[in-house]
């Protein structure tokens, strides 16, 4: 059933009006920049996005015009995966096509006050179908802090999610 879902939203991930889809990722990046989560928040974790995915570098730019740190994932092993220092100076793009650091400071888990994290489909109870590695689920199991993720009304699914799924804490839907 995830595989269904997941190929479901990727074609309608593709098939988005691209004025429309930037629009939508302003309105949902200031909604996200109002949140007191986010203004109290010193470090905080997004990701590079893939073409089709919410425009993460709205919020970058204004994270770091607000003074605060911005970190974005890198993918070392199987399943796992850190959180590095954004630099757009040092990005490669990685095995799956997507821009990471190439090098940098490790940041513990501890020291991140927000996590954006993103995904393809999400369940009302929060829980998310990712592109399957499970990298998130791993990274978010032992994580304090807190989760936000930003999607298109589209990417709201029904399913059950599985005994491994982490959920995030909100979803900003539009």
């Amino acid at each position: 059933m995830k595989e269904s879902i997941r190929q479901a939203v990727l074609k309608q991930l593709d098939k988005q009006d691209r004025q429309k889809k930037s629009e939508k990722d302003r309105v949902m990046t200031e909604e996200l920049l109002d949140k007191a989560v986010y203004q109290s928040a010193h470090t905080i974790a997004t990701y590079l996005p893939m073409d089709h995915e919410f425009d993460s570098y709205f919020l970058i730019a204004q994270a770091q015009a607000d003074g605060k740190r911005v970190l974005v994932p890198k993918v070392i092993g199987p399943g796992q995966m850190v959180f590095l220092p954004y630099d757009p100076e040092h990005l490669q793009e990685s095995y799956f096509g997507v821009l990471e650091p190439s090098h940098g400071q490790v940041f513990s888990k501890e020291a991140i006050d927000l996590i954006h994290v993103p995904g393809l489909a999400f369940n009302a109870e929060g829980y998310r179908i990712g592109h399957g590695g499970g990298y998130y689920d791993r990274y978010l199991a032992d994580y304090q802090g807190v989760t936000v993720s930003t999607i298109y009304d589209f990417q709201q699914a029904t399913f059950k999610e599985e005994e491994h799924d982490i959920p995030v804490q909100e979803v900003i839907c539009r």
